[in-house]
């Protein structure tokens, strides 16, 4: 991979942390000159903007757009697409073994390879349960989905398992997509959802599950998962509920690849990193997201986008300042505030102590995503199916007060 005078730069991961570190590093000079080179690497075809995973299956949103290739996404870039999958890193001699016997050299590294689901010490969970993750979990949630309704049943019963933001909003859309065909049961552990979200983004969605009639199962461990039932403990009463699907969103824990690099991690198995976002004993090696921790605070940041976001723009200006001999800068996450979807279109923005929910807030969240994904190209396409939506919406309410108010006209003079 070296080339003579060329400085490498290697990109695992095309999530939020990875695919955005690439992306800001190609308004540098020297990347636009060739003399530094980044190489993506990453085991899928299609980037996932996670945060609008739950539109598809209301169908307010398309695949497309919220999944365009890499390919699409990279063209007239000049970051090289390498589509493997990672099995070893070795730090000490700065190699990359893939999985089709090909290896990559780096100058720099950039470890954005996320987390994968974690799965408790529950019988039956692995085999009972649908993760919400990724494209092949919607494609299996949605043929669920398609069976289920072809049943042509009264009544159904959706199980999700997990009361932070995935469960919640996971939750809302299911109950809108199914509406009265199935009751939908949110199940946590805990005392109450969205444990660490402000007051106005909790009871938001407590009245957005109520209106959906969505069953809480709070301080209720799941005891077993069976084919149609899952075992509950809730009030230290052993209870058998009938179910016809269960989704598990309940956590995350780092990858077995990252669990075997040589580097300092945290009792969870994350990597430690110091304020400029290096590994401690490797300062080539960024490490962003929900894998790395910064070694000096005694929680991780949370697993979201707008954290990667941010990281992924300090981990580009670090890679060129360390490679021009200037100095660097430590990261400062810059909460702006938590969105969360509650239905079709509609969510809670919540933002410097101002609530905004309903159809205005599912407004606003959809278009501060639109402006948050990688490239303007795609913005500018996903904005313009936006707006034309938009218009034959409120061309379709026009003409519905029209209908009405030439209807009430009508039986007026009728009536005289």
């Amino acid at each position: 991979m070296n080339t003579k005078n060329s400085i490498n730069i290697c990109v695992l991961g095309g999530g939020f942390s990875g695919l955005y570190t690439a992306l800001y590093l190609c308004s540098h000079p020297q990347v636009k000159s060739g003399k530094w080179k980044i190489t993506l690497v990453e085991k899928n075809d299609n980037f996932l903007f996670t945060p609008l995973l739950y539109e598809l299956i209301t169908g307010e949103l398309q695949r497309w757009e919220i999944a365009p290739t890499y390919q699409k996404l990279l063209l007239g870039t000049p970051i090289k697409f390498c589509q493997q999958i990672v099995k070893k890193i070795d730090l000490e001699n700065r190699s990359i073994a893939l999985e089709n016997n090909d290896s990559l050299s780096y100058n720099y590294l950039v470890l954005g390879l996320g987390t994968q689901n974690y799965w408790a010490d529950i019988p039956g969970l692995k085999h009972h349960a649908l993760t919400f993750r990724t494209l092949r979990d919607l494609e299996k949630l949605q043929a669920n989905i398609n069976y289920l309704e072809s049943l042509d049943r009264q009544h159904l019963r959706v199980a999700i398992i997990g009361g932070g933001p995935n469960g919640v909003e996971l939750s809302c859309k299911l109950a809108d997509r199914l509406e009265k065909q199935a009751e939908v049961l949110l199940i946590d552990r805990g005392n109450q959802i969205l444990k660490g979200f402000s007051k106005g983004v909790r009871n938001a969605s407590y009245r957005a599950l109520g209106s959906r009639r969505v069953q809480l199962y709070l301080n209720t461990n799941v005891e077993e998962i069976k084919e149609n039932y899952v075992i509950l403990n809730h009030g230290e009463q052993k209870i058998n509920v009938s179910v016809d699907m269960v989704i598990w969103v309940a956590g995350t824990q780092s990858k077995p690849l990252i669990n075997s690099l040589n580097c300092q991690q945290s009792n969870s198995g994350k990597l430690l990193v110091n304020r400029r976002l290096q590994l401690i004993e490797y300062p080539e090696v960024f490490a962003l997201g929900d894998l790395a921790q910064i070694s000096n605070k005694n929680k991780s940041l949370p697993g979201t986008a707008q954290v990667a976001y941010q990281q992924a723009s300090c981990a580009a200006k670090n890679i060129a300042a360390i490679i021009q001999g200037k100095p660097l800068k430590a990261f400062k996450y810059l909460h702006l505030g938590d969105m969360l979807t509650l239905g079709r279109r509609t969510a809670i923005i919540s933002s410097y102590g101002i609530n905004i929910s309903g159809q205005l807030g599912g407004m606003m969240r959809r278009l501060a995503y639109i402006f948050r994904l990688p490239t303007m190209r795609h913005r500018l396409q996903v904005l313009k199916n936006f707006v034309q939506k938009i218009g034959l919406r409120i061309r379709s309410v026009f003409r519905s007060i029209v209908t009405n108010l030439l209807g009430r006209k009508s039986s007026r003079k009728y009536s005289k």
